[in-house]
């Protein structure tokens, strides 16, 4: 009989139990039937969350992200790979890699860069040196005096210097404080004059006071690297060089023709993809277009004639009338930056730009 009692009562536990989790499951009579029982609430309630994973109703919030067909065997591994698989596989992901460009054969990349020098040759048929000079010696002093100025200011500033120093011999032997003010307009006007008259020193004692044709003589002067030196080979002698000036740097870099960053390793990249009688009019092509089109900050894509040949297309102003405000000098009506600008260049539309002083 006692064995019986004891199994009564422990039959009515379990039978409890169970009303109390249907309370608790109820709604409203949760509340209560938490605050009756609290020795068996959360024994009762601790199991089912524990197997509720297991089961149809918990997961099912979980498993909605990752979709249903994915059991319990890959929740685990899911955990990990969804941010793997819903980034770069997603549609959001699909946008964004076309930046860096698709991977091209050493083929494909001399072609696409050869096309894209056409196609600057055509939209600039009169590119030029944009330095007024007569002779060697003018082209080389200007290129010296425009470090950290503009074209612009050097080509409003040199006629007066040459005018009153037309030959390296006077501008050797001339008063410093004279030059300096000549020089004033151009900024750094004391160290560009201590460069320009150790120029001109250099010829007179080293070359007879005559620029020399060659690169390795070129660099030996004062205040000439390869950048100076090509311009004027290219230019003055007709000598093919490429000008890695910063816009240079900066288009080939956008155009993905090479990922070097120090001017001599841009130059030896870029000219390798070049037939070497192109080197001095690539030059020009590309300058022109970095000053005109595609400018640093802002590029004027909506209007640029090689937009589809550009990896870096849209990271300026797309919209095409937009973009017609953004252009420069020529493209935009605006004066030039020569006071003397070859003829093909103001037969094209440009204008001469103003002299010193003139607004």
């Amino acid at each position: 009989m006692v064995a019986r009692r004891d199994s009564a009562v422990g039959e009515q536990v379990p039978a409890e139990a169970k009303k109390a989790t249907k309370a608790a499951e109820a709604g409203a009579a949760a509340r209560s039937a938490a605050a009756e029982e609290p020795g068996g609430k959360p024994v009762r309630k601790s199991a089912p969350k524990k197997a509720a994973p297991a089961g149809k109703a918990a997961p099912a919030g979980r498993i909605t992200p990752a979709g249903r067909a994915a059991p319990s065997k890959k929740a685990a591994p899911s955990n990990s790979e969804p941010a793997v698989k819903e980034g770069p596989g997603g549609k959001a992901g699909d946008k964004k890699p076309p930046k860096p460009p698709k991977t091209e054969s050493r083929t494909a990349l001399v072609r696409r860069a050869r096309r894209i020098n056409r196609e600057l040759a055509e939209a600039y048929p009169y590119a030029h040196p944009e330095l007024d000079f007569e002779n060697p010696f003018q082209l080389i002093v200007a290129t010296v005096l425009s470090a950290q100025t503009t074209d612009l200011r050097v080509n409003q500033t040199t006629p007066a210097l040459f005018a009153k120093y037309p030959t390296p011999e006077d501008l050797a032997a001339a008063n410093p404080e004279e030059v300096e003010e000549i020089l004033r307009p151009c900024g750094f006007f004391r160290a560009k004059t201590k460069s320009v008259m150790g120029l001109s020193k250099a010829l007179v004692e080293d070359f007879g006071g005559e620029v020399p044709g060659r690169l390795e003589d070129l660099v030996k002067l004062p205040g000439v690297g390869r950048k100076t030196a090509f311009v004027v080979l290219g230019n003055a002698f007709g000598r093919p060089g490429i000008t890695v000036d910063t816009h240079f740097q900066r288009l080939v870099r956008r155009w993905k023709w090479t990922e070097e960053t120090e001017p001599d390793k841009i130059e030896a990249a870029v000219g390798a993809l070049f037939p070497k009688t192109e080197w001095t009019m690539l030059s020009h092509h590309v300058i022109f277009h970095g000053r005109r089109i595609c400018h640093a900050r802002k590029p004027a894509c909506g209007a640029c004639p090689i937009a589809p040949l550009c990896p870096a297309y849209g990271e300026g102003e797309t919209d095409p009338e937009k973009a017609k405000k953004l252009l420069k000098y020529e493209k935009g009506g605006f004066p030039g930056q020569r006071l003397k600008p070859p003829q093909a260049y103001l037969d094209a539309g440009g204008i001469p730009a103003p002299p010193l002083g003139a607004g």
